[in-house]
């Protein structure tokens, strides 16, 4: 699997070892930065990432802030992507099952590295589920779609 990967200050001292993790599994890894635990801002990483795997680039994207919110929120704004902050591997199969999630967001401040590295390994694991969540992943999508103009009472 391709996966696109990125961190940003906070989370950069938990993205090698995840791309170890990633590489070690057989997987294809693309770092789009940063290169050092400089401060910067992590909408701009969240955005090459969400944007690699929206284009094809990349099957899936890992996202790792100080929470990984602000991440999820900006990759989560690209269309075609399913992004999430996921802190437990049973969220992120839940997330991958259910959802259909494409952009994994984990937290470098909040959650060890060792759980990260279940999250990762179950986002990575877990197929999606189809059946009736099939239409609510369609339902999802709509909103990528500028011409939907909302849920009629």
């Amino acid at each position: 699997m391709r996966i696109a990967i990125a961190s940003d200050h906070a989370g950069f001292i938990q993205k090698a070892p995840i791309i170890e993790q990633l590489i070690a599994l057989g997987h294809e890894v693309r770092d789009f930065g940063p290169a050092n635990e400089d401060r910067v801002d992590y909408p701009d990483y969240a955005d090459k990432v969400a944007r690699a795997v929206a284009a094809g680039q990349a099957d899936r994207g890992i996202l790792i802030c100080g929470t990984g919110i602000g991440m999820a929120l900006t990759a989560d704004k690209i269309a075609g992507i399913r992004a999430s902050v996921i802190q437990t591997p049973e969220f992120a199969h839940l997330f991958r099952e259910h959802n259909d999630g494409n952009v994994l967001c984990i937290s470098g401040r909040f959650t060890e590295l060792d759980i990260n590295k279940q999250i990762v390994n179950e986002f990575l694991t877990t197929g999606f589920g189809g059946g009736r969540h099939a239409g609510r992943v369609k339902k999802i999508m709509r909103e990528d779609d500028a011409s939907f103009s909302g849920v009629k009472e």
